[in-house]
């Protein structure tokens, strides 16, 4: 069981800019829920970014932050992806993505700069940010027969579960539901004591 159903987001995308001898460091700070989702923005802002030098990022997605990743994309190891990560963690970020584009300004600006110009152009398109706490939430099937509906309806009704359109099949309903992760096991302590249903865990997040 986590210890709370909350965690901190951005609510939409936001721009930081930092410049050092030349260099110029774009950070885009974007929401996403998923690899897929990373994939697709990251291949947008190299096509959109194509002149630039480098494309650094780090992101972090789960209500438990343990899924993350970082890259350096050319420049030296630790140098960006990890300082980029660091302002992500400092805030207890998740479901966040940034990516920090480099237009090279001919002067080499060494490990501290990098570590230093990765680091403040992440911190201010972060400090642009909106902040979000958002539910952790978990969502199940739930299948019963057609005759315990009522029973159905009224603890979803109850527990202000959200519910998905119900779909039939002979004498038998299913129901996608959301609820929050802290209600996970009252709430289906009750389903459970309904005749005839049955329930699938299909996700928490």
């Amino acid at each position: 069981m986590l210890f709370s159903d909350t965690y901190k987001t951005i609510e939409g995308e936001s721009q930081g800019l930092f410049k050092d001898r030349g260099s110029r460091f774009i950070a885009l700070a974007l929401p996403v829920t998923s690899g897929e989702e990373i994939k697709a923005r990251l291949a947008e802002l190299r096509k959109e970014y194509h002149d630039a030098r480098h494309h650094c990022f780090a992101w972090v997605l789960g209500p438990d932050r343990q899924a993350w990743r970082v890259s350096d994309d050319g420049e030296p190891s630790g140098t960006a992806g990890r300082p980029i990560l660091a302002q992500i963690n400092a805030r207890e970020l998740t479901n966040v993505l940034i990516v920090v584009i480099r237009y090279f300004g001919g002067t080499l600006l060494g490990v501290g700069g990098l570590i230093n110009a990765y680091r403040s152009a992440s911190a201010d398109a972060l400090d642009k940010a909106t902040m979000v706490e958002k539910y952790i939430m978990e969502r199940w099937f739930v299948s019963f027969p057609y005759t315990s509906m009522n029973d159905v309806m009224k603890v979803l009704r109850d527990e202000s579960c959200d519910q998905s359109e119900h779909r039939y099949s002979g004498t038998d309903v299913t129901v996608e539901i959301n609820f929050r992760a802290s209600m996970a096991d009252h709430i289906t302590g009750r389903l459970k004591k309904i005749s005839g249903l049955q329930m699938k865990w299909l996700a928490t997040e």
